[in-house]
């Protein structure tokens, strides 16, 4: 059992920065691959990033890649997403998640433990 929680989320404007934190708890965090997912309102979650469980390997969606950073430290148990040069439509509830084993998969449904969300809103 894994147990996620998010923070660092909070109101910006265009072009700030944030990073965001996903501390896990239970076993074998470093066997989990994690993933950020976003949902804005009004629109289906979608998949923002993601690192494998070894390697490790990174993955990105189109509308982040190269302004969003994903990395983890096994030591902490934490799982980050700097995110760069914060767009309008950017706001949404991030979401972490954790993969057991995972590749870093882009899909919810590979995903076994999800944290409740952090809102991020960036203002113009």
């Amino acid at each position: 059992q894994v147990q996620l929680v998010e923070s660092g989320g909070g109101l910006v404007q265009a072009g700030d920065s944030l990073r965001l934190s996903c501390a896990a708890s239970g076993y074998g965090f470093s066997n989990y691959a994690m993933g950020w997912f976003r949902q804005a309102p009004g629109k289906e979650r979608e998949f923002v990033a993601a690192i494998s469980w070894t390697s490790p390997n990174t993955y990105y969606s189109d509308s982040v890649k190269g302004r969003f950073t994903i990395s983890r430290d096994n030591a902490k148990n934490t799982v980050y997403l700097r995110m760069n040069s914060l767009k309008l439509e950017d706001t949404a509830v991030y979401y972490c998640a954790a993969d057991a084993y995972g590749v870093g998969s882009r899909r919810m449904s590979s995903y076994d433990y999800w944290g409740q969300g952090t809102q991020v809103t960036v203002s113009s």
